[in-house]
């Protein structure tokens, strides 16, 4: 087995390099490399390679540690900070050997190969055919599983008999727990793999057309939104913070406060996009896949240098916001920004109904825009919207001012 020494080595030197260049803190790069190193170890004494190694490799090595640290300490570590601090550096090792981790399940049966066979094939004709996002294609993906897993477990696989009969049962199976805008997503993956089933010529019939979803009526909610006044209250709350994540969440409140961006705007934010000689940032709408070029206004630009200069990392990543821990990296995208916006909105004490994430910021700009009296066609244009029907549904949110406009109800009609 000591042929094997060299080739653990060489990964644990890889392992460090990557440490080092992530610029994670060296107390943590020891730790990861000596668990990586305690882990190589386990392999060896039960002759496994590394590139053989699967999730339930590193379950049996955790219970071995774990029953060591108990005969050493007396008692059993707090679970989750332990188990974290044990499988960093493993899983970092083996994201290097496999590419990813955890690796994609091994099919355990013919079925299973076949049902992954299905699913790939229909992710990849969505991407070449058109070109949707990863998070869209990887949605889809897991509805078509779903729906294979649920056929074979009424033993109807055989998707050349595929009935209505059969599309019916499994919306009122899916349905179940869902609310109708849920509901109505699950229709819309379904019909997709049901029309890449007729098109690959694997079903007779396109049954999309079958599949029965709840009607979503346009301005039928109310968006949530903060007040005037609870924007300020964040923003005032955010400001005192003056560490390099404070820095950095000001820095991102700010531009959700004055522009109503989006989430996933603000994580796209590069630094070529702010022009500070013409005094002019750059907004790429998500979305639409629109450009808009704003104003950059005086405490916008104020609070995004003083992040720059004090407390964004040192990383070759062009994205303007980073991560506040090692790996140095930008925001995977924008649903990332919703745990640190909601800690500061309950961090301030401000009441919110609804959710309570980077949006609420957007339908508060669009109604203090309306109070101000700008047009919807201004307001689509800063909010980045393609049509004047995205900008009118921020009209309810002015209840006050809908208030004012309102007809008397004729005596005759209360009587």
């Amino acid at each position: 087995m000591k042929s094997t020494l060299p080739s653990h080595e060489t990964w644990l030197a890889r392992l460090t390099d990557h440490l080092q260049e992530e610029r994670y803190h060296s107390g943590t790069a020891r730790q990861c490399i000596a668990v990586a190193r305690s882990f190589l170890a386990f392999l060896e004494r039960r002759r496994t390679a590394l590139a053989d190694a699967q999730p339930e490799t590193v379950e049996r090595y955790l219970k071995l540690a774990g029953r060591k640290y108990r005969e050493r300490h007396g008692h059993s570590p707090k679970y989750e900070g332990w188990r974290c601090s044990h499988t960093n550096g493993i899983h970092m090792l083996l994201r290097m050997v496999h590419g990813q981790w955890p690796p994609a399940p091994r099919p355990a049966n013919p079925f299973e190969l076949y049902r992954r066979k299905q699913c790939d094939d229909f992710a990849a004709s969505l991407v070449e055919s058109r070109g949707l996002a990863p998070e869209t294609v990887a949605e889809r993906w897991d509805e078509a599983c779903r729906f294979l897993d649920w056929l074979a477990e009424r033993a109807t696989v055989d998707l050349a008999g595929l009935s209505v009969g059969d599309v019916d049962v499994y919306m009122k199976h899916r349905a179940g727990p869902l609310r109708r805008p849920s509901i109505k997503g699950v229709a819309t993956k379904l019909r997709s793999f049901l029309r890449w089933l007729h098109a690959t010529g694997k079903t007779t019939r396109d049954l999309s057309g079958a599949v029965i979803a709840p009607s979503m009526y346009a301005f039928e909610s109310i968006p949530s939104a903060l007040r005037p006044q609870d924007v300020q209250r964040i923003l005032s709350i955010a400001r005192q913070d003056r560490t390099a994540k404070g820095l950095r969440d000001y820095a991102i409140l700010i531009l959700l406060a004055r522009y109503g961006v989006r989430a996933g705007e603000i994580t796209g934010l590069r630094l070529e996009d702010l022009d500070w000689h013409k005094e002019i940032i750059r907004i790429r709408h998500s979305k639409t896949g629109g450009t808009s070029y704003l104003p950059l206004l005086p405490e916008v630009g104020e609070a995004i240098l003083t992040y720059l200069q004090k407390a964004r990392p040192r990383t070759s990543s062009r994205e303007l916001f980073i991560r506040n821990r090692a790996p140095f990296r930008a925001f995977r995208s924008g649903s990332s920004l919703y745990t640190p916006i909601r800690r500061r909105i309950d961090a301030a004490e401000v009441p919110v109904g609804g959710k309570r994430g980077p949006h609420t910021f957007r339908h508060a700009r669009a109604v203090s825009m309306i109070r101000a009296s700008v047009t919807l066609k201004a307001i689509g244009d800063v909010l980045g919207h393609r049509a004047s029907d995205s900008t009118l549904v921020y009209l309810k949110l002015a209840t006050e001012d809908l208030r004012a406009i309102a007809l008397e109800i004729p005596a005759e009609v209360k009587q």
